[in-house]
């Protein structure tokens, strides 16, 4: 990959000490940020220029709680109707995961990661679920994210809902998984520790997991408190609280992401912000699925980390900020509350979380950073300055389209055209095609 410099744009470096460039270059070499350049600076270097007048350069966005899989969902009608959040997962998750097929898992991630792309996502934290298919199913979609161009830690959700053997299976899939990307040192593919949710694994299984976490030294990624059901099945079950009982297990450390975190009391809060481990929000799944609004406010206040996943939802990461933002309104009945809040999960806490897996700088405009990179294109209507940069991404460059997505030095997408391996449309017409056919197996 030769060198080239991105000139012209106004740089967002997400580093609040220094949010905002204007007459900067950004120098790639070797899919890293290897200089950040005076314009004046660069008018005899020998390298390729990519116009970044009139756009925005800004970090590659993060999603740090996904779901590929559900990809494939996109106008199923046949679901039924669901009085509460237990009857969501019976009636449509918990059925559709059984029918995935290996190339249902793939084809799921390739259009996935291709529309995660179209909007500036460079980086995804996946948690994945085929009972019907376990082993070698992360294998499916690393086989995606290797051709998208795209970075992702995957896991597999270990449960209980299935029997003994398929929960077995899935720990055997983690570990594979787990050990392969130690081995390999994939700059594009790490992994975690998947879990579906605490009410779903017993304490034999809960064990068995922990052993592994400690042996393999890695953080598990799981649903926690989503619905009040997590809670109250675990509290008659097993006399505690959600959070309670997975550190009885001494499972929550410095590199577990916990999903959701919506109906966790005080001290389930303070144990979190104890083992280091970081709570992933997502508001419009919890919206969706009439769970509830997570205290954003007050996890903040507790000194959690707490990121912002789309769980599937999207693939559009300012657009579950918005909503995030709007939802904290009403969670604090207070039209000036939790925007800081929310808006740093993705501007700041993102990059914090995935520096665990990725190293420093990620997620920043900096020099030795990775280069993964975004071009919008927006002109400012208004002034833009490090005062009110936020503000312009919350209300106007969200709103704008992605022009060029880059990882790792590579360009993914150049002026809203993909350059990938794949074709597009034949990936899509793929789609459609295994889509019909769960859809009957439904």
């Amino acid at each position: 990959m030769q060198p080239y410099l991105i000139y012209g744009g106004i740089i967002l470096t997400f580093n609040p000490e220094l949010p905002l460039l204007e007459d900067y270059s950004l120098l790639v070499e070797d899919g890293k940020i290897s200089q950040i350049l005076k314009d004046t600076e660069i008018e005899s270097l020998p390298y390729e220029r990519l116009d970044a007048r009139g756009k925005i350069v800004m970090p590659g966005l993060i999603n740090a709680h996904h779901h590929f899989y559900s990809t494939l969902v996109t106008g199923l009608t046949k679901a039924s109707p669901a009085k509460d959040f237990l009857g969501v997962l019976e009636n449509l998750w918990w059925r559709l995961d059984k029918q995935l097929t290996a190339e249902d898992i793939y084809i799921s991630a390739l259009i996935s990661a291709m529309n995660a792309i179209r909007n500036g996502c460079t980086t995804i934290f996946d948690h994945h679920s085929s009972p019907g298919f376990i082993k070698g199913s992360l294998s499916q979609i690393a086989k995606a994210i290797q051709e998208s161009g795209i970075r992702a830690s995957l896991c597999y959700e270990v449960s209980d809902r299935d029997g003994i053997d398929k929960c077995e299976e899935g720990i055997l899939e983690n570990v594979t998984w787990l050990q392969q990307v130690s081995q390999e040192q994939n700059p594009r593919l790490k992994g975690l520790f998947g879990m579906h949710a605490a009410f779903t694994l017993s304490d034999d299984s809960l064990k068995d997991i922990a052993d592994w976490v400690d042996k393999l030294n890695c953080g598990i990624h799981i649903h926690i408190a989503e619905g009040e059901y997590d809670e109250l099945f675990n509290i008659q079950h097993y006399g505690q609280r959600v959070i309670e009982r997975l550190c009885d297990f001494d499972l929550l450390n410095c590199h577990s992401l916990l999903a959701h975190g919506v109906h966790l009391n005080a001290r389930e809060m303070m144990l979190i912000e104890e083992a280091g481990a970081a709570i992933i929000t997502n508001p419009q799944s919890n919206l969706n699925n009439a769970v509830g609004i997570a205290d954003i406010c007050k996890m903040n206040e507790l000194g959690i980390t707490v990121g912002l996943g789309t769980d599937a939802m999207t693939t559009n990461m300012l657009e579950e900020l918005r909503v995030g933002i709007w939802a904290q309104h009403i969670k604090q009945n207070n039209p000036s509350a939790g925007f800081e809040e929310m808006t740093k999960t993705l501007l700041l806490n993102n990059p914090i979380i995935a520096q665990k897996y990725w190293g420093d700088n990620f997620g920043f405009i900096a020099e030795g950073a990775p280069a993964d990179i975004i071009l919008i294109d927006y002109e400012p209507h208004t002034p833009l300055n490090e005062e009110n940069w936020i503000g312009h991404i919350v209300n106007g460059i969200s709103q704008a389209n992605v022009n060029t997505t880059i990882c790792a030095g590579e360009i993914l997408m150049w002026n809203g055209q993909l350059l990938l391996s794949v074709d597009e449309n034949e990936v899509r017409k793929r789609g459609r095609e295994l889509a019909k056919a769960l859809w009957e197996r439904f």
